[in-house]
């Protein structure tokens, strides 16, 4: 037995599973309970299936609500966590234990749904975070951004996760309608922007309709993007720290010095 890969983020670190003859074996994970199980023949994103210590420790932490072992909001707080999981950290559709890949389909805000392959070519930045909205108008710009680029602007923003949590449930299967929070400090840098430090957070509503094996066809989610922007572009912009000229105005001096920040992001 050999251990896997060790992925260094930034301040953190990812921790992968052991492998022996081509199956392979991870610590157990009591929010992602697939984890728990043997993969055998799935492509993972990194080499490996990752453990979530660092983000779970900051979820148990700054959750702020605990449900009981068994119930409706534990098993809908499970499978979301696990198809994050598997949209992140997998790369082929057909290796997916939580979604029915001939139906799946992903909303947000209204928008024009996305099919499963759709939706793990883009990543789950880029596809929560896909807007309409006039270019001028877009605090985030989805369709700039690869699948790597976007995890790596909120893995640097968020060294130490970003968790997520059910927050209450409204209605049980086939459709599930639930409250969530989403929720990390911000003490990295994003897209130019000095981290404050403070606690960067999000609420939202997600319809998931599932199937007999709580598999999801169908996720809509709904949230305002600017509660969560309003605390990644609060810090002021890493060029505003260079030198500035005598007699230049801040504007001119960004200009001069080739500040790519210089205009908004």
């Amino acid at each position: 037995m050999k251990n896997y890969y060790k992925l260094s983020i930034l301040k953190g670190e990812m921790d992968y599973g052991e492998e022996t003859e081509g199956v392979t074996r991870v610590a157990a994970d009591k929010y992602r309970s697939i984890l728990n199980e043997e993969t055998e023949n799935t492509q993972w994103r990194h080499g490996g299936p990752p453990i979530f210590n660092a983000v779970n420790k900051l979820f148990e932490e700054g959750r702020t609500k605990e449900w009981p072992k068994g119930s409706l909001g534990e098993t809908v707080q499970n499978a979301v966590k696990s198809w994050e999981m598997e949209l992140s950290h997998k790369t082929r559709l057909q290796d997916f234990k939580t979604i029915n890949p001939e139906k799946f389909k992903l909303i947000v805000n209204g928008g024009e749904g996305l099919s499963g392959e759709e939706t793990l070519k883009l990543g789950s930045y880029n596809a929560l975070l896909k807007s309409s909205l006039p270019e001028e108008f877009k605090y985030y710009k989805a369709d700039e951004e690869t699948f790597e680029s976007s995890h790596h602007e909120f893995r640097s923003a968020f060294p130490r996760g970003f968790a997520w949590e059910v927050i209450a449930v409204y209605s049980g299967p086939p459709v599930v309608t639930y409250k969530f929070r989403h929720w990390g400090y911000f003490e990295g840098p994003f897209k130019g922007h000095r981290p404050t430090g403070e606690m960067a957070q999000f609420y939202g509503v997600g319809i998931m309709k599932v199937d007999e094996s709580m598999r999801a066809e169908d996720v809509e989610i709904y949230y305002d993007p600017a509660e969560l922007f309003g605390g990644l572009l609060k810090g002021p912009l890493l060029c505003d720290d260079s030198p500035k000229e005598e007699g230049k105005s801040t504007e001119t001096a960004k200009a001069s010095s080739g500040c790519p920040f210089s205009k908004s992001t």
